[in-house]
């Protein structure tokens, strides 16, 4: 048995660790949305606002990305994360899901669940319950040394995340807290949900302690908590302070006195906290989750960026929010002087210049191989999680005008006729199009789709992606598809050619550039239309001229001094040829 060296007890309506009452005041920094050469960057500025604890939800999906496979290297180092938090002198609060919502794709639940068609998510149904355990069996020993009952800086756990939001079987709750336990988890479990009737009688359990999440009235919130649970300590585990962005719809912002004056009524009524988000990150490459309205289902993607106007933005620098929490903080705990890292330098290139392209039909065979099928599948059917796919059959329809009509579309396609572009078709709007079928043949009909990002929250959270139906012309159904999955995780030996193709068919191109040093920028696509960016073979992720993100951040570690290479997917065409790197977010 392993003897317990440390302590986080709750005493009373108190918190106390190691014995002597302590105040949890945290803040959320998900490692993975965050590169680990900026992880000290980020941990320092968070002590430096007055926070002594760190709080990190883990993403199931990057660390088992196929069934049985776990990575946990670089940037997926949880351990070391944790371990750096500790050797900064600040203590760990970790978010293990299985779901974790955080506007991140299918709320961090991996794709690869969805290819069994009978799926149930976040409850009882056995195939997930297995696939939770294999998770579990895999990620806790690696967090049970870090416990501060080990001696580690782990204070407390979660059991599953806002279920009271979701569904409403408590079986499922108890099984995984008793997995837990089983697993050999000693330290606080909880539990973290809306402070309303229903989230908390459906979110809950009466052996695990209990914390709310609100962003304002914190005197209001507490006291519904507190009919729920008469005693022991009081905390808001998810302070909403800002909030995130969808494509298509305004930027988020909230005052920074107002925010202010929300955390001084937290700290006022003697309560814990943690600032959700204290520095949001990015969410690079497709890694963006979706909301659907839950009354007209109208589907809702998600940005890159996740800087959700948090006290530090999402370059790592502090805002007037930061400023005014540290403030608040001072008033009711003693602080030590404020000690920031120095701001990491910026730089801009007025103009990268593409000079080849790459027709996405012509690297076509380099990147995919074709699945042949009576009907089209979803892309989950076909094993692939993220990305695109390109859907293709061959029709002897009449000539003429004819409506293309869709059963279901998850979530955005690029319709071709004979290779050229005849519209789209959106999730949201109508699931058809008139479409002029010509003379002398055979036609094509292609649909590249686009998973534009799973739901990572409500009822429609089994989010499949693709061609989820049938596809007609007039009143005929289409049989016999080729289908491309197109994850794009390597856009290296692409087959490049001088120029640049600007005929409205999807199309990747290049630009190099020398960088002399090293510096955070923003890619500034200003011009471009839609699609998807990689430097140095990073995915960077989507830009999209509808906004409100108009450029896409770029840390310094992934330049390099010298030569740099960036790789854009335009799906539309475009009339520049250039970008640029902005030294201030345009």
């Amino acid at each position: 048995m392993n003897q317990t060296i440390g302590s986080f007890d709750i005493v009373g309506d108190q918190f106390h660790l190691n014995g002597q009452p302590f105040r949890v005041l945290s803040g959320a920094l998900h490692y993975f949305r965050i590169l680990p050469e900026l992880w000290e960057d980020r941990l320092l500025k968070l002590k430096a606002m007055g926070l002594n604890t760190v709080e990190t939800y883990v993403a199931w999906n990057l660390h088992e990305p196929a069934a049985g496979q776990f990575r946990y290297e670089g940037g997926l180092d949880l351990a070391a994360f944790i371990r750096l938090a500790e050797s900064l002198g600040l203590y760990v609060i970790v978010r293990p899901g299985p779901f974790i919502c955080a506007e991140w794709e299918f709320g961090g639940l991996p794709a690869w669940l969805l290819a069994d068609p009978y799926m149930e998510v976040r409850c009882c149904y056995q195939p997930y319950l297995e696939a939770v355990r294999r998770f579990y069996d895999d990620l806790l020993p690696r967090l049970l040394p870090l416990q501060i009952q080990r001696g580690g800086p782990i204070l407390a756990m979660q059991v599953e995340n806002e279920y009271g939001s979701y569904g409403s079987d408590l079986l499922y709750l108890t099984w995984l807290r008793r997995l837990m336990l089983d697993s050999g988890v000693e330290t606080l479990l909880f539990t973290s949900d809306g402070a309303t009737d229903h989230m908390l009688t459906h979110g809950t359990l009466a052996q695990v302690w209990k914390s709310a999440n609100f962003g304002s009235r914190a005197e209001e919130e507490f006291a519904k908590l507190r009919e729920y649970q008469p005693d022991g300590p009081l905390m808001c585990m998810e302070f909403w302070n800002g909030w995130f962005d969808h494509w298509g719809e305004p930027h988020h912002t909230r005052d920074a006195a107002d925010a202010a004056d929300a955390l001084d009524r937290i700290m006022a009524c003697g309560a814990h906290v943690n600032v959700y988000m204290f520095h949001g990150g990015t969410n690079f490459g497709f890694m963006n989750g979706a909301n659907t309205d839950l009354l007209t289902r109208d589907y809702q993607p998600t940005v890159n960026s996740y800087d959700y106007d948090a006290p530090l933005d999402e370059t790592g620098q502090p805002t007037a929010k930061f400023h005014a929490f540290r403030a608040v903080l001072e008033k009711h705990v003693a602080l030590p002087p404020m000690q920031l890292p120095a701001p990491a330098p910026r730089i801009a290139i007025d103009a990268l210049t593409f000079d080849a392209c790459a027709g996405l039909w012509d690297a076509l065979p380099l990147l995919s191989e074709a699945y042949r099928d009576i009907v089209p599948r979803s892309m989950e059917t076909l094993g692939q999680n993220y990305g695109f796919i390109l859907y293709r059959t061959e029709t002897a329809h009449p000539p003429g005008k004819v409506m293309l009509s869709l059963e279901r579309l998850h979530d955005r396609a690029q319709v071709f006729i004979n290779g050229q572009p005849a519209g789209v078709i959106e999730r949201n709007g109508p699931l058809h199009l008139e479409v002029d079928i010509p003379a002398g043949g055979l036609t094509t009909l292609e649909l590249l789709v686009e998973n534009q990002g799973r739901v990572n929250y409500g009822p429609d959270l089994q989010d499949r992606k693709g061609i989820l139906g049938w596809v007609r012309l007039g009143i005929n159904k289409l049989y016999h598809w080729q289908m491309y999955p197109l994850p794009l995780e390597d856009v290296g030996g692409l087959p490049f050619r001088s120029g640049v193709v600007a005929d409205g068919r999807p199309a990747f191109h290049r630009a190099r550039f020398n960088v002399a040093t090293l510096g955070d920028t923003f890619l500034d696509m200003a011009g471009w239309r839609k699609g998807v960016a990689w430097l140095n073979g990073f995915n960077l992720g989507r830009y999209w001229e509808c906004g409100p993100q108009t450029a896409l951040y770029v840390p310094a570690p992934l330049l390099r001094e010298g030569e740099n290479e960036l790789i854009v997917l335009e799906l539309h065409g475009t009339g520049t040829h250039i970008a640029r790197l902005s030294a201030q977010r345009p």
